[in-house]
């Protein structure tokens, strides 16, 4: 079998033969390291690889040769591109331009601080190219045709958490062994079987939850703080409620991570210079809150929340009920429908809303759209340009300017197969069974078009998660929860106490709002991580009345 190559290009021949021992020395068991000595060379090499079906992992780029880049790109668009650069903090430093406009993905910066922090680098490139691959352990192989609907939900749910799985049609000889093996039969798809042999007929949220081992069921009947809503604000209060010492009860009517966790990446968070899968962000936050000491209930659907004497009781769809001192709504938005005749019966079957990240293999050489302008919008299309052959961002303004970050634009715009549609909307689908065309019309011209279309992904913008919620609870005229100074300045009658509401608390005292489902809310992860944070604090200001 052959190695996947590491490519070293770097002007320098005494600098590229030391880095091409150390790398031989310590990945030589792993990977095949090579070497060029200019951008010609260097394409010269990958060409020929590339005829030969050598796999390339990573090139590590001297900046004097990055004009290799794009080529590099045409011919292995998953390898993994890291820039060298000397250290320069200014903004005119190829680094920058280099990862704002997604001709890089990585940078380096020589001279290196030492050997060990290097090597961590180029491993955790390194690593972030292989779980791109096909998984070499399938912990989960799911039998089910390829294109059910009820794949999109086991998708998601195994993309967020990161858990390798194969789907093995049930017409195929694996697909058929493995039922056998199951003691069943292809009546009932999809199948899960579990590393251990264990399967799941048609898995449901629950059952997805306790295949993964993860808690479904909540034993606890009182507490200090209850906070609805496992995204970004969400489990940020956990972590810090729970670390601070309040006994802290977290309920998610489905999985972690909110929107935030079906962003493939996010690349604007502080701390992460390459950015971070949004995915592997939320479960990490997941993580520490569990570890800090929250009580974490998954696939726990609540529905109303009402005042008891000093206590906020929250019911869940099953008929329990937690009663806590305090309460954090931080279930965000759902997203918005776009509201065209027979797209919505294509839900899962190539109509997607948001950005289903476990889907992205499946768009391989396939022409897919996106409805939105936003970041999210245009994440999801970097991403997925990846692996579709086109990725058409079909935006109802004039531009993305105002509505996406400067270097999403610039990116999408040194990204040659994705195309930007504006004053565009889609009107019409096509397909029986799975989406196979649009219709689209173009307001300025005033003319319509039907193309093929493998995929759409709705990303519109959304609707606050706050229907369950009592009346007591003051919203805007779209349902976002008023908060704070907001109460008195737009629903002052709703507010029942003499004192001012604290930062971030509604209508009903005791009850705080964090994240996307707040009014005013900064539709930003760090934005929904700060206020996760603030709420803790007013939650004890209000616990020490």
């Amino acid at each position: 079998m052959t190695t996947p190559v590491i490519l070293v290009v770097d002007h320098d021949a005494g600098s590229r033969r030391v880095l091409l021992a150390d790398l031989e020395r310590r990945l030589g068991d792993a990977f095949t390291v090579k070497s060029a000595g200019s951008p010609e060379e260097a394409c010269g090499a990958l060409k020929e690889m590339a005829e030969s079906d050598e796999p390339v992992a990573l090139l590590m780029v001297d900046d004097a040769c990055s004009d290799v880049l794009v080529r590099a790109h045409e011919l292995y668009p998953g390898a993994k591109r890291v820039l060298m650069v000397d250290r320069d903090y200014s903004s005119t430093s190829p680094a920058v331009q280099a990862i704002a406009l997604g001709l890089a993905d990585y940078h380096l910066v020589r001279p290196w601080t030492n050997d060990e922090s290097m090597h961590r680098a180029v491993s955790e490139f390194l690593s972030s190219w292989t779980e791109e691959q096909e998984p070499a352990f399938e912990l989960f192989r799911v039998v089910a045709e390829m294109d059910d609907p009820r794949m999109l939900r086991l998708r998601d749910v195994m993309a967020r958490f990161n858990l390798p799985f194969v789907v093995h049609p049930p017409g195929e000889e694996a697909g058929r062994r493995l039922l056998r093996e199951a003691g069943l039969d292809a009546s009932r798809l999809p199948v899960v079987i579990r590393y251990d042999g264990r399967a799941f007929v048609d898995p449901q949220v629950p059952d997805l939850a306790c295949a993964m081992g993860v808690q479904v069921t909540n034993d606890l009947e009182t507490c200090d703080v209850a906070i609805v809503g496992a995204g970004s604000a969400g489990l940020t209060a956990a972590v810090y409620a729970a670390s601070e010492g309040l006994d802290t009860v977290l309920l998610e009517q489905a999985f972690s991570g909110g929107q935030a966790g079906t962003s493939p990446m996010i690349r604007n968070y502080p701390g992460f210079p390459h950015g971070v899968s949004g995915g592997y962000l939320m479960e990490r936050t997941c993580e520490q809150a569990w570890l800090m000491g929250a009580h974490i209930a998954f696939a726990q659907r609540v529905v109303d929340l009402e005042a008891r004497g000093d206590r906020r009781v929250v019911r869940m769809a099953d008929g329990s009920e937690v009663s806590a001192r305090a309460v954090l709504i931080a279930t965000g938005v759902d997203w918005r429908r776009l509201g065209v005749p027979g797209l919505e019966a294509l839900v899962g079957s190539g109509v997607f809303y948001g950005m289903a990240v476990g889907e992205s293999r499946a768009m391989r050489g396939q022409d897919v759209f996106i409805v939105g302008a936003g970041n999210s919008a245009g994440q999801g299309a970097l991403h997925l340009a990846k692996h579709a052959r086109t990725v058409t961002l079909v935006v109802r303004g004039g531009s993305l300017a105002k509505s996406a970050s400067t270097y999403l634009i610039r990116a999408i715009e040194s990204t040659p197969n994705i195309v930007v549609r504006t004053r565009t909307e889609v009107v019409g689908c096509g397909g029986a069974e799975r989406l196979e065309s649009l219709t689209l019309a173009d307001r300025e011209a005033g003319t319509t078009e039907r193309v093929p279309a493998a995929a759409l992904f709705i990303m519109i913008g959304g609707e606050p998660h706050t229907r369950w919620l009592p009346d007591g609870i003051a919203g805007d005229e779209q349902g976002y929860l008023l908060t704070g100074r907001e109460i008195y300045d737009r629903a002052p009658a709703r507010w029942p106490l003499g004192r001012d509401p604290m930062p971030l608390e509604t209508s009903m005292p005791g009850v705080f709002a964090a994240g996307d489902v707040r009014k005013g809310s900064i539709k930003r992860v760090a934005s929904a991580v700060g206020e996760g944070a603030t709420a803790v604090r007013s939650v004890h200001e209000f616990l020490a009345l």
